[in-house]
């Protein structure tokens, strides 16, 4: 039997708290700012993962190229208009979003 490592048992964690959520639901997060949109040509439950291990130079790639950061006004606008839901996950102190295809 295999013992699995830490980075192994946090990615687990991290993917039972990831949900399917209505955006309208998060509008308060987005308010104040915390809401952080993740491009979906990442994996949601991997950018959460290096956000709360704090690598900094792969969370800063990402940002520079612009695979995430702060969602928009234009993206929360639409994602309103169209009650659209988005997968999520809390990375304290941040709402970590993807769009739900």
């Amino acid at each position: 039997m295999t013992i699995p490592n830490h980075q192994e048992i946090l990615r687990a964690k991290v993917n039972l708290e990831t949900s399917r959520i209505a955006w309208k639901e998060l509008q308060r997060f987005f308010a104040s700012g915390a809401a952080i949109s993740v491009s979906s040509e990442l994996d949601l439950v991997e950018v959460a993962l290096q956000i709360s291990e704090d690598n900094k130079v792969q969370v800063e790639q990402w940002l520079v190229s612009g695979q995430i950061g702060k969602v928009s006004d234009e993206q929360a606008k639409a994602w309103y208009e169209a009650d659209a839901d988005v997968w999520a996950v809390v990375v304290s102190p941040y709402v970590l979003v993807q769009a739900a295809d």
